[in-house]
């Protein structure tokens, strides 16, 4: 295999918290407590389940978003969440919150992209320009953020950048190929980010210590405590056992009634 090739991701399934997991390298017995984590993109209700499970495992949280208002009310709901109001589809003031934040908390531990939507319908002929660039901007904001916190990410003994994408990848449909394409395009993205994690470990001998990890959903709605219960849970795993994974989010098993 060429030096910078990566191999295919293993798809595993999660419902939550999986339960195993380890203090080895790019792990921590104390799991995200004290970590640093950034939700790009934060002020949606999946936003706002992560933040909430994140500062209960003692995380330190950064929500990201571009309206004033919607992090105001984030602040409101989740004490002790610190807010940053940035359009992340614009590289240099991306940038200047990389450094804001390395500025304030010294180090960045997590990267959670969770920008993004849905827009399609009316088959082929209905994958609209309008909806493109509407749904581009989730795939530009993570090359902006994700360039942005690299450095960051690398330097941390367990640097984690995680995104939500979508089973649409497995099996595109003509009336959300938009969708999909733009999906498709922020897997390739992060799978480069994970060669990038292993490749910088790899020319320093040293063990990979930062994952890049796929989260997909067949629909985000009703998953949102399992997203933030398996992003809590990025923290209890070796990097080496998560970087260029795909995790499979899927809602949580019904209880056997006797």
């Amino acid at each position: 295999m060429p030096e910078d090739a990566v191999s295919e991701p293993e798809p595993v399934s999660g419902r939550g918290a999986s339960g195993h997991g380890g203090s080895g390298h790019g792990a921590s017995g104390r799991g995200a407590s004290g970590r640093v984590v950034v939700l790009a993109g934060g002020t949606s209700a999946a936003g706002r389940a992560v933040a909430r499970a994140l500062l209960a495992s003692g995380a330190r949280v950064v929500t990201v978003g571009s309206r004033r208002d919607n992090l105001d009310a984030v602040a409101a709901e989740l004490p002790g969440v610190h807010t940053e109001l940035c359009d992340l589809t614009a590289e240099a003031e991306v940038a200047d919150l990389a450094e804001r934040i390395h500025a304030r908390f010294g180090r960045v531990d997590g990267l959670i992209h969770l920008v993004g939507g849905w827009r399609g319908g009316g088959g082929l002929a209905g994958q609209s320009d309008d909806d493109y660039r509407a749904l581009e901007v989730g795939l530009t904001a993570l090359r902006h953020a994700s360039r942005a916190f690299d450095a960051g990410l690398r330097a941390s003994d367990a640097g984690r950048l995680a995104i939500v994408s979508s089973t649409a990848v497995e099996r595109p449909l003509a009336g959300g190929a938009n969708y999909a394409a733009v999906k498709a395009a922020s897997e390739a993205w992060t799978r480069a980010v994970a060669q990038g994690f292993a490749k910088a470990a790899r020319d320093a001998a040293t063990d990979v210590s930062g994952a890049a990890v796929i989260f997909r959903v067949t629909a985000l709605a009703g998953l949102e405590d399992v997203l933030a219960a398996s992003v809590v849970d990025l923290w209890s795993h070796d990097a080496a056992e998560l970087n260029d994974r795909v995790i499979a989010l899927t809602p949580p098993e019904a209880p056997a009634h006797p």
